[in-house]
């Protein structure tokens, strides 16, 4: 069997396709720090500009162990810098000459105020590519508030989509928008760098809000309500493109899901749980009227599956070439023999947890892959050698510190979880 990436979950001597491109990142959070790490993944040199306090995804602790941080900050350097101070400033001007992509997160107007406005940066390196990471974007009514991915999951219409008819909105327990945002920000900087590399173009600045990308995967939702003049409701787990298709309930009190988007599939389904009466039946003969009979069919099939454990759910309906899967907590999925056998789960030498489990690279590449080299770093473990580049010795180096431009060492510990 021919795998896509070598069997490995640490290659600290690995080069990755994007080794020579510098990375200069002041963003803080999920999303800015998503996109430098898949950059990081695949061989750029990302340095993570910090404040004293550090990245707030430091403080963001399980048991006192900074699993956010090791996670998102892996594959990347840390320079400590008080920017708030010009000495600073002037610091990290000096290093914008060697950096290919520079990337923040600040709410608008504040790199401006900072004296780094783009027309600015634009000068010290034509050629840079400027990600602008914000709520709502570096123009509009809105842009000065404030931007937590919390709020565009809000105002996106996701959460209004999302859940229960009778129930309340629901927001995702995860960090959707910014992970979204940062994709998204990730094939921005490879289109932007392809136009300086191979078209000889210059740089450019990428306007990034959290919430375009998430309205931008929610689909037609837009063409729907005009040609509809409907607000599409909440309907759980069901779909109201394609049915059956839900979440149902097994003997253990565990879950499977099963969809039927395709007409075939649907008369499986039927056929498969001993009811090849449904496949003519005029409720439910074609996708159309299934939809709007999705309760009728979820209570015939649901009977079914309450029948049968998770585990023999998922044997039965695949011998019987049904699309239906389990519906994981985390710790099944850690110990799903699929999930082992790609190594979708990497483990990290890690001090304070011994082996750090944490998504492999994705996606994988069969002639370029990406690799996990280095772990998260301490804050400004890279000054040092990072500001010997611009001729500051050990005693300069010492003034810096002293003087509270430069910063190393622990961070503070703000629990702020937004």
């Amino acid at each position: 069997m021919t795998r896509a990436i070598p069997k490995k979950s640490y290659e600290p001597g690995a080069k990755g396709t994007l080794a020579g491109v510098r990375v200069l990142d002041l963003s803080r959070l999920v999303a800015g720090n998503t996109l430098t790490q898949m950059l990081g993944d695949f061989g750029a040199e990302v340095i993570k500009v910090e404040p004293p306090a550090g990245d707030t995804l430091r403080a963001w602790q399980t048991l006192g162990v900074a699993t956010n941080w090791k996670l998102y900050a892996r594959n990347k350097k840390s320079l400590g810098l008080e920017l708030r101070k010009p000495e600073a400033r002037e610091l990290l001007a000096r290093l914008i000459p060697t950096a290919a992509i520079f990337v923040e997160s600040f709410r608008p107007g504040t790199l401006e105020e900072m004296g780094l406005a783009p027309e600015i940066l634009f000068k010290l390196n034509p050629k840079l590519i400027i990600v602008r990471i914000s709520g709502w974007g570096q123009d509009g009514p809105y842009r000065r508030r404030p931007g937590f991915g919390t709020l565009v999951e809000g105002m996106s219409g996701f959460a209004s989509m999302n859940g229960f008819a009778d129930r309340e909105p629901v927001l995702p327990p995860m960090y959707m928008a910014d992970s979204y945002a940062g994709l998204y920000g990730a094939a921005a900087v490879m289109i932007a760098l392809r136009e300086v590399e191979i078209n000889g173009g210059g740089g450019q600045v990428i306007d990034l809000p959290l919430l375009d990308p998430v309205f931008a995967v929610l689909g037609p939702q837009a063409a729907n309500y005009r040609l509809t003049g409907k607000v599409k409701p909440r309907t759980g787990s069901r779909s109201t493109n394609s049915g059956p298709r839900n979440a149902y309930r097994c003997k253990d009190g565990l879950y499977v899901g099963l969809s039927a988007s395709t007409q075939k599939m649907a008369e499986r389904v039927f056929r498969s749980i001993g009811r090849p009466d449904l496949v003519d039946h005029p409720r439910y003969r074609t996708n159309d009227v299934r939809v709007q009979h999705a309760g009728e069919l979820d209570a015939i099939i649901g009977a079914f599956v309450a029948e049968r454990t998770q585990a023999e759910n998922v044997a039965f309906f695949e011998q019987a070439e049904v699309t239906i899967g389990p519906i994981y907590d985390i710790a099944q999925i850690i110990e799903d023999p699929h999930v082992l056998e790609r190594e979708l789960i990497a483990d990290y030498p890690d001090p304070d947890m011994g082996a750090y489990p944490m998504h492999h690279v994705v996606p994988r590449l069969s002639g370029t892959p990406g690799s996990i080299r280095t772990p998260a770093p301490r804050l400004g473990e890279h000054n040092r050698a990072l500001l010997a580049e611009l001729n500051v010795d050990d005693v300069a180096y010492a003034q810096l510190l002293a003087a509270g431009i430069a910063c190393e060492n622990a961070p503070s510990t703000n629990k702020d979880d937004e």
